[in-house]
């Protein structure tokens, strides 16, 4: 036996309701029982959350990834500059105009460089790695 509702849906939703029953050839009443035996359904709360858990895993994934990148960016970057620090001689005061001219040309040269390079999607990090395997692939070579 089964008992009769009646509600009112905004003009958008019956609409949508409608267009699907259309599309799927039911009668609206049947697309409401289910969509309702769906979301009262005590197994709806564990898809749910098992929804939310894989969605939460590739989050999880993609800043852990992030974290990576990040890492060998500032470890770069770092590393430069020790580098720079170590190497570079100060310069007398004669030479720090001529010296600051020539940074900003070599910073401008360097900026066009960079978009160019994330222009082409170049990562330091796929570099890396793959400056990594083939190094490991030619020690394979030369050991094996």
């Amino acid at each position: 036996m089964r008992t009769k509702h009646t509600f009112r849906l905004p003009p958008d939703l019956a609409g949508q309701l409608a267009d699907y029953a259309s599309r799927k050839r039911v009668p609206q009443a049947l697309v409401v029982e289910t969509a309702l035996t769906s979301y009262l359904s005590p197994d709806n709360a564990e898809r749910m959350e098992a929804a939310l858990g894989r969605r939460l895993d590739r989050l999880t994934r993609q800043v852990e990834r992030l974290e990576r990148h990040v890492t060998i960016a500032n470890e770069a970057l770092a590393l430069f500059v020790r580098f720079w620090l170590t190497v570079t001689p100060p310069l007398p005061d004669t030479a720090q105009t001529a010296a600051q001219a020539k940074g900003r040309e070599r910073y401008e040269g360097f900026v066009e460089a960079l978009g160019r390079r994330l222009a082409k999607g170049q990562t330091l990090a796929a570099e890396i790695s793959q400056d990594v395997a083939a190094k490991d692939a030619k020690s394979d070579e030369l050991s094996g």
